[in-house]
């Protein structure tokens, strides 16, 4: 890593793009929207110490019970647990239309996809392609799910959904309660994405992965506690950061 203070960065995929959050040991340090996961990691390969990505990484080929931070993650979530998807098969990423990608999902696993699922495709085979082609992002990318990671900052599941008023108003007072310059920092990571079309609650995603990225209070954990790897060697696992775990060890 060269010269220059470490970030930690929250990236969350926004449909054709990816919004970035990164912090130093300081607070927030910059915020921008990227056509490519390439030119994101081109941006900040230097100095990343971590980049948590709210995307499935760690896929799995065939038929099976599916990824077990899956299961668990809509287990701590309670009201919020729609928000978690079951990811395409690796191979399935790849297809354009939905209905190749549904068939291929249902020959390798005799499962059908989800229309959500199949939404965030495009971006789970970027990174898929990325950590699969470069070393260097392999070890600084880990997956988490903001919903996870508000729900540890929390203490206890979310009530409302992000989309509506009431779920704002919750995943905001959840990230000034963590850090009281929270609100500050998400002001600045909206004004940065100007020149896109990005959601409140992309940029709200964004901030508190880049807040589970950057050290600070708890410890960095992982749903599952020992996750297995997927056929190319990468964790299937969500992480998050709070001082007790979310299940049992």
């Amino acid at each position: 890593m060269s010269a220059g203070a470490s970030l930690y960065v929250g990236v969350d995929w926004v449909g054709n793009g990816w919004m970035a959050v990164a912090f130093d040991a300081s607070g927030f340090e910059s915020a921008a929207v990227f056509p490519e996961v390439g030119d994101l990691w081109a941006r900040y390969e230097e100095r990343a110490e971590r980049v948590l990505v709210g995307v499935p990484v760690g896929l799995t080929e065939s038929e099976g019970g599916g990824r077990e931070c899956d299961r668990l993650a809509r287990e701590v979530l309670g009201p919020c647990s729609g928000s978690v998807v079951t990811p395409p098969v690796r191979e399935a990423t790849r297809k354009r239309r939905y209905p190749a990608a549904k068939r291929v999902n249902e020959r390798k696993t005799g499962r059908g996809l989800s229309k959500e699922a199949f939404a965030i495709s495009d971006g789970i085979a970027a990174v898929d392609e990325l950590l699969r082609n470069v070393p260097e992002a392999r070890a600084a990318f880990t997956e988490s799910h903001p919903e996870v990671c508000f729900r540890a900052f929390a203490g206890e599941p979310l009530g409302h959904s992000k989309r509506y008023a009431a779920g704002y108003a919750e995943r905001m007072r959840t990230l000034a309660g963590h850090d009281r310059d929270a609100p500050p920092a998400v002001q600045a990571a909206a004004e940065a994405t100007e020149a896109h079309e990005v959601t409140v609650d992309d940029v709200l995603d964004a901030v508190v992965l880049a807040y589970t990225a950057r050290p600070g209070r708890g410890e960095l954990r992982s749903l599952p506690p020992d996750p297995p790897t997927d056929p190319e060697g990468l964790p299937m696992r969500m992480v998050y950061r709070s001082e007790t775990p979310l299940v049992a060890d």
